[in-house]
């Protein structure tokens, strides 16, 4: 990686990647990371059963790239994820 990210970039980074629903599209255009890279972040920043957990997650996932989702979704968070509570 040729870019230095915050703890706060790097922490958004890795919770964007958790996120079912957010792509490696979304990653790329917000940070300019690509998926191997993403990678090496992630095996840096976790412990490594945690990384192993994440590549499981990962692997399996068909809502990682933008092209292979089905039609229906077009948000990359849930709709109650953001709500603000009164």
């Amino acid at each position: 990686m040729t870019k230095k990210f915050t703890q706060e970039e790097v922490s958004r980074i890795i919770e964007m990647a958790w996120e079912d629903r957010t792509s490696l599209d979304a990653i790329f255009r917000n940070f300019g990371l690509k998926e191997d890279q993403l990678k090496l972040l992630m095996k840096k920043e976790l412990k490594r059963g945690s990384y192993t957990l994440w590549r499981k997650r990962m692997k399996v996932s068909h809502l990682r790239h933008e092209a292979l989702r089905p039609a229906g979704i077009t948000r990359a968070y849930c709709s109650q994820q953001y709500k603000f509570k009164k």
